[in-house]
């Protein structure tokens, strides 16, 4: 006997009226989810698919009202028409979410216990609660961490954290969730491991699960359906195994190749790297760093330090780009903050562009503004009063720059990171993921660097998206003659851009080397499980050459 769906969306659209425009999210979207099945919604930035999910249970962007036409027969009734009462009640418990970031979406005063006590609602006694609650940090895999119970979001990692997002929302035992980009800031080998419980948990309490995801390797693996938008749209739906492997529209088609792996020759969306195959340009690196050792903590007989960075040396040579790879907590970004001053340097020397660099408080302006940092939240990087004008003009102003010639000089950058004059006047909350980190290689460019630090700046962004920032930083790097030390946790993009590659693990060096060379021959099992995580999930998406004939 065929299952009937637990949600049957038919024509659903979605209008939204923002400060300056209305724009038309979704159109005529129809599709339905049965217990126990994953459906996955994938697509560029802004293509829609955040926004079918979320109008579902009546969320909307901050600053923003939103229409809704159609039918979502949840459980035999319609969400659409529901008041807000009554959605509240279905939200969070018939319903869960699991958001992208779950650093943001988690009470920084609250501890991981009362967190998700508040999640079961009034029903549950003190007692009866405590039990309930750690029979789901047992099912999250959280019960095993000293004290979990009473620790605060920071005091976790990542990982940690959306496991902990994952038990809230499985804390009003719902019979769908809804999982927008779960995985997204999540190195290789923890992605796996969530990817995992997620399937569990679906298995095991038989729920509906509806997928956000750009990551079409995680679509293959997890989804039995898939639904492709593009521009509000549904373009392309099916199971997935026909949508990947036999694709209809060049819009798909142009998904799948734009996706990088490991293994495969570069992309066809993508450019090779400046440095590709190449030696490094002879004569002094543009950084030396020698070792370099961070420390936290360490206060008392009984509270030794924590050591995030321990002796780290390396060279980043003149117009080359280097990655900084491992698992959460490997110390890649805790390197990364300490030559730019974040954070503070317990040991070690640092020479930028032929000299020692001084500590931060001591740095000159003209010799802060060569050595840039570009953040992995471009959202949480900008200010959110200032437009993009005055954004990108801050520098300028800071500098000295007459306000005559301000406008000008931020405009030549905007059309160099692909923005233009129309973007002048925009908020950051009125761009999209891909827009606002253009806007942020633009503000790290105003003052001619000559390193940038890139910190998992795709890690957010659509492969199609992700394709175009990578191809940017390559132009501008030719153009500009840059070096980059690009930090991340996906392999396959820091093949696409890295001409050589460090491998972190506890904060210490294991491997470093040619991206070609570690990657197809890696020496040490790290890398070698680093690898293998990234590869399961290519080896569920179609050979390139299979789809290039389909």
């Amino acid at each position: 006997m065929t299952q009937a769906p637990i949600l049957w969306v038919n024509n659903l659209s979605v209008t939204i009226q923002a400060r300056t425009e209305t724009v038309g999210a979704v159109e005529n979207a129809t599709f339905a989810v049965k217990p126990g099945q994953t459906l996955a919604l994938v697509g560029e930035s802004g293509s829609g698919k955040t926004m079918t999910a979320m109008s579902l249970v009546g969320l909307a962007p901050a600053g923003t009202q939103v229409r809704t036409s159609g039918t979502a027969k949840f459980m035999g009734r319609d969400l659409l028409t529901l008041a807000e009462e009554e959605l509240r009640r279905v939200r969070g418990r018939q319903i869960g979410i699991v958001f992208q970031d779950p650093g943001a979406s988690l009470n920084p005063l609250m501890t991981v216990g009362s967190q998700i006590l508040e999640a079961l609602g009034p029903d549950f006694s003190r007692h009866s609660g405590r039990e309930r609650v750690e029979m789901l940090l047992e099912e999250v895999g959280l019960a095993g961490i000293p004290g979990i119970f009473r620790r605060y979001p920071h005091e976790v990692s990542g990982g940690q954290q959306q496991r902990m997002a994952i038990a809230m929302a499985l804390a009003g035992d719902p019979k769908l969730i809804i999982a927008d980009e779960p995985t997204t800031a999540l190195d290789m080998t923890v992605q796996a491991q969530i990817l995992d419980l997620i399937r569990r948990v679906r298995e095991s309490r038989q729920m509906a699960l509806l997928l956000i995801t750009h990551d079409l390797g995680i679509v293959a693996d997890m989804a039995d359906d898939v639904i492709v938008m593009r521009k509000g749209r549904v373009v392309e739906q099916g199971p997935t195994s026909a949508v990947l492997s036999r694709p209809r529209t060049d819009y798909t088609r142009g998904l799948l190749a734009c996706r990088p792996r490991i293994d495969l020759p570069r992309s066809a969306g993508l450019q090779p790297p400046v440095a590709a195959g190449e030696k490094p340009a002879a004569g002094q690196p543009i950084l030396s760093v020698r070792g370099l050792s961070v420390a936290y903590g360490g206060r008392g007989l009984f509270a030794p330090p924590f050591v995030a960075v321990d002796r780290v040396s390396f060279d980043v040579p003149q117009r080359w780009t280097i990655g900084l790879v491992g698992e959460s907590g490997s110390g890649k970004s805790t390197i990364g903050k300490a030559l730019v001053g974040l954070v503070h340097m317990s040991s070690g020397s640092i020479l930028f562009d032929g000299s020692p660099l001084p500590d931060p408080a001591r740095m000159t302006r003209a010799r802060r503004a060569k050595l840039q940092y570009i953040f992995q939240d471009s959202h949480g990087a900008l200010n959110p009063r200032l437009t993009v004008e005055q954004a990108v003009g801050e520098a300028f102003a800071i500098s000295g720059y007459p306000r005559r010639d301000r406008r000008a000089k931020v405009l030549v950058l905007l059309d160099e990171v692909g923005l233009s004059a129309k973007h002048l006047e925009r908020y950051p909350s009125e761009l999209s993921g891909g827009q606002r980190q253009r806007l942020t290689i633009a503000r790290a460019l105003a003052l001619s660097p000559k390193l940038l630090i890139c910190d998992e700046i795709v890690s957010s962004l659509d492969v199609s998206v992700q394709a175009q920032v990578l191809n940017l930083l390559k132009k501008i790097q030719a153009e500009r003659g840059l070096s980059l030390i690009f930090i991340s946790h996906d392999l396959a993009v820091v093949s696409e851009i890295c001409a050589s590659v460090i491998v972190l693990n506890a904060g210490r060096i294991i491997e470093e080397g040619p991206v070609d060379v570690v990657f197809r021959r890696p020496s040490h099992t790290y890398t070698n499980s680093l690898l293998a995580a990234g590869r399961e999930l290519e080896a569920k998406l179609p050979e390139q050459a299979a789809l290039e004939t389909a």
